[in-house]
């Protein structure tokens, strides 16, 4: 079983900037796709960034040029560098992974910008 564990949340003020990591552990883990995925209050969930195993980036329009996703696959750590937050980035964060036939999902962690 892989579990996908999350740190780095927090409260910033706006400007500011904080890093996610999401450290995967468990059974072998042979991920497609990392990245991480959001849910504000009353919204649902929605993409923020992914990375695939080649190294190919995707970013929600919301989010680019300012969050920069990578990965260490010695680690089986994804991680997300968030810059210049905005009061709208305010959500929980969710790691997700995905393999040929599984997906997975963090817990999440709680992201507060402060205007």
């Amino acid at each position: 079983q892989v579990q996908l564990v999350e740190s780095g949340g927090g409260l910033v003020q706006a400007g500011g900037s904080l890093r996610l990591s999401c450290a995967a552990s468990g059974s072998i883990f042979s991920p497609n796709v990392m990245g991480w995925y959001r849910q504000a209050p009353g919204k649902q969930r929605e993409l923020a960034a992914t990375i695939t195993s080649g190294g190919t980036r995707n970013y929600a329009d919301a989010v680019k040029g300012r969050f920069t996703i990578s990965k260490d696959n010695a680690k089986n750590t994804v991680y997300l560098q968030m810059n210049s937050l905005k009061p709208e980035d305010t959500a929980v964060y969710f790691c997700y992974a995905r393999e040929v036939a599984r997906q997975y999902w963090g817990q999440g962690t709680q992201v507060t910008v402060s205007s």
